[in-house]
């Protein structure tokens, strides 16, 4: 005998729609109120300046400071928005041949802030699209050197080959993750000009692809790694 239940689940998925719009409603309102009240306050105080009669004799510094503030809160606030469609717009992948070893070296060769030591593994190809791969491998080996700036410590990349899967591990000498409950939430950052969106944006892509990604603190000693795995 075999007991079937059938229930109704579109309501709670209504009331998880409702819950993740809300979610971003208050991410986006925070970061943009963020820029705006800054810039807000700071046009007052210029207009305020420029009304004073006479203009006291700093007063050109003072708006020339001013602008600077209100130049560099803008363009943070253009960061974060291009930084979200950017994630909202993620293309199919387009699938071609990627060697591992050279895509590997391709985004060594644009980090140099720091060394990076190569752990090479096996040979491997796998499927995937270039530019798409190259992006999330530039986002965790930046945050691992990020993170490995804050300590002196290194990072090192390597891969391996399984048996229907290849597995890349990005390892940092940094401070560590103090929680991993936040890192794949949409605009959630530690760092000051950070968007919060490359780790989540880095996940979209290789679940794409057909694989995972992972970051978590290592067993043995301080320090950050981000596990990557794709299908052969």
């Amino acid at each position: 005998m075999h007991l079937l239940v059938l229930t109704d689940l579109s309501r709670a998925l209504r009331e998880e729609e409702r819950q993740a719009w809300q979610r971003l409603v208050r991410v986006l309102s925070h970061e943009i109120n963020n820029s705006l009240a800054p810039i807000q306050s700071i046009a007052g105080s210029l207009r305020a300046l420029i009304g004073r009669a006479p203009r006291p004799s700093d007063a050109d510094e003072d708006l020339e400071n001013g602008l600077g503030v209100i130049g560099a809160r803008a363009e943070s606030l253009s960061r974060f928005m291009r930084g979200y469609a950017r994630m909202a717009r993620l293309p199919a992948p387009v699938l071609a041949p990627v060697e591992v070893g050279a895509w590997v070296d391709r985004v060594v060769a644009l980090e140099k802030r720091r060394p990076l030591r190569v752990r090479r593994g096996p040979d491997v190809t796998v499927r995937g699209d270039r530019d798409q791969l190259e992006q999330l491998l530039i986002n965790l080996v930046g945050n691992a050197v990020d993170a490995a700036a804050e300590t002196g410590g290194d990072v090192e990349i390597s891969w391996q080959r399984g048996s229907e899967t290849i597995e890349l591990h990005v390892v940092d000498g940094g401070p560590g993750l103090p929680s991993t409950s936040n890192l794949f939430t949409p605009f959630f950052t530690t760092k000051p000009n950070g968007t919060g969106i490359g780790l989540v944006l880095s996940r979209q892509i290789a679940e794409a692809h057909g694989g995972t990604l992972m970051l978590e603190n290592r067993p043995d000693t301080r320090g950050c790694v981000a596990r990557l795995r794709l299908p052969l």
